[in-house]
Parts: C-alpha cells; sequence; structure tokens
C-alpha cells in the first residue's frame, strides 16, 4: 500500500461472474476522470459470494481488460472475509462497519480512503460508481 501513499483510494472487492460485474465500466471511468488527480482504484478479485469470482489471476485479468477495458490495479483472489481475510479488509472493516456487522455481505462493497489514508466510507454492493463522484469531487480538491 505503501507505493499508493499520498492518493484517494477506492478499494473494490470483484467478481467476474456476478450480476453486479458492470460495475468495472463505471469504476474505469471514475479513475479514467480522477487518476491524474492523485486517485486510484484497487481491485481485489474475491470468490466468496456463489463462487462468482472462479479463475486464476490471469484470466482474471484478461477478462476485466477485454470486457470492461479495466486499467486501475487488479490484485491476486483474496479473502475478504474469515480468518484468511486480507489486512486491508480487517482494517476497512473495523474502521467502517457495515449496517448490522462489519462482514462483506457481496462483491463489490466499495471503501473510500482520503489521501492521508483515512478510511471515510463504506459503499454498498448496489452503489453504482457514478454515485461516488460526488464524494471523490470533494475530496480530491
Amino acid at each position: 500500500m505503501s507505493s499508493f501513499k499520498g492518493k484517494a483510494i477506492l478499494v473494490v472487492n470483484t467478481a467476474s461472474k456476478c450480476g453486479l460485474t458492470p460495475q468495472f465500466e463505471g469504476l474505469e471511468k471514475l479513475y479514467e476522470k480522477y487518476r491524474e488527480r492523485d486517485f486510484v482504484i484497487l481491485g481485489f478479485p474475491c470468490n466468496q459470494f456463489a463462487n462468482q469470482e472462479p479463475g486464476d489471476e490471469k484470466s482474471i485479468a484478461e477478462g476485466c481488460l477485454l470486457n470492461y477495458g479495466v486499467t486501475f490495479p487488479m490484485f491476486s483472489k483474496i479473502d475478504v472475509n474469515g480468518k484468511n481475510a486480507h489486512e486491508i479488509y480487517k482494517y476497512l472493516k473495523k474502521e467502517l462497519g457495515g449496517l448490522f456487522s462489519s462482514r462483506i455481505k457481496w462483491n463489490f462493497t466499495k471503501f473510500l480512503i482520503d489521501k492521508n489514508g483515512k478510511p471515510l466510507k463504506r459503499f454498498s454492493p448496489v452503489t453504482k460508481p457514478e454515485e461516488i463522484d460526488k464524494y471523490l469531487e470533494k475530496i480530491l480538491k
């Protein structure tokens, strides 16, 4: 994460076989719009929800690029819940718990982190990337 120091970050757990997968297109638009203003999206593929990310790292990356033109960083497949949850998700869930519990409920849960590394807001899976634009305008001034 140190390579993203000084940038606003949107962390997203992704899946290529999910009904919300078309959000990749909106996420890429946000990234293109704001990346020159020290903004980055970090995609973390996860197969913990109905096996909707069955592929390996190469097939996931190729699918994101070919189907949605994704150019923001995509990482290796991780767990977001349970004992093997990735450290960034343990931290984000602790800082920004969800409704009724901090557990990630589904693919495309999004976390916005400011340029100082402070988690600001958690967005539900159904929050469209376009709805996040107004928050980015505020923190990227």
